[in-house]
C-alpha cells in the first residue's frame, strides 16, 4: 500500500461513481462513458487501489436471502473507558456484528446487529452484555429501511447455521 496522498481527478471521481453503482462495470464500458480506453480506465483503478481509493470490491445481497430476519443498532457503555482496540478484539468475536464503531454522546460503542431472529438476538445481545467491561446497552430494532439500496441495508456473511432463506 502506498501512503503518499493520491491525486484525485474528475475522471477518478467518475470512474469510482461507475464503480459504486456497479462494481461488475467493464473498463470498456466505463471508458465509453467517460471518454479513456479500457486501458487508461484500468490504469487508474489500479492506482486507486495501490493509494487505498478503492478498498475492495463487494456484492450487496438481501439479509434475509443469508438467514439475517432480524436487525437491530446496540449502544454500548463501558465501566470506565474501554479502548478502542479492548472494543475492537471482542466485536471481532461476533459474526452477527456487521459494524461497530465508537461514537459521541453517552454511548462508547454503536453496534449494528444481525441475528437469524429475535431470539437469536436477545442471545447476543446477552453475550455482549456479559463482556466484563459492558456496563449497559440499549438496543433499537430497525422495522424498515428507508433507503433500500443502502450498504446498510445488504450483508455481507450468511447466519451461522446455515440458516439461508433462498427464497
Amino acid at each position: 500500500m502506498n501512503s503518499r496522498p493520491a491525486s484525485f481527478d474528475e475522471l477518478d471521481r467518475k470512474i469510482v461513481t461507475a464503480l459504486m453503482e456497479n462494481a461488475r462495470t467493464s473498463f470498456a464500458e466505463i471508458g465509453a462513458e467517460i471518454g479513456l480506453s479500457s486501458t487508461a480506465v484500468k490504469r487508474r483503478v489500479d492506482r486507486l487501489r495501490e493509494t487505498d481509493v478503492i478498498t475492495g470490491f463487494t456484492a450487496t445481497v438481501r439479509p434475509s436471502a443469508l438467514g439475517w430476519r432480524t436487525e437491530a443498532y446496540v449502544e454500548v457503555y463501558c465501566e470506565g473507558a474501554a479502548p478502542p482496540r479492548r472494543l475492537a478484539e471482542v466485536v471481532r468475536g461476533y459474526p452477527e456484528i456487521t459494524a461497530a464503531m465508537t461514537v459521541t454522546g453517552g454511548a462508547d460503542a454503536l453496534l449494528h446487529v444481525r441475528a437469524r431472529d429475535v431470539e437469536h438476538f436477545e442471545e447476543v445481545l446477552e453475550r455482549i452484555r456479559a463482556e466484563p467491561f459492558i456496563r449497559k446497552t440499549i438496543s433499537v430494532m430497525v422495522l424498515s429501511h428507508l433507503i433500500p439500496d443502502s450498504p446498510e441495508a445488504g450483508a455481507a456473511l450468511l447466519a451461522p447455521d446455515g440458516a439461508a432463506d433462498v427464497r
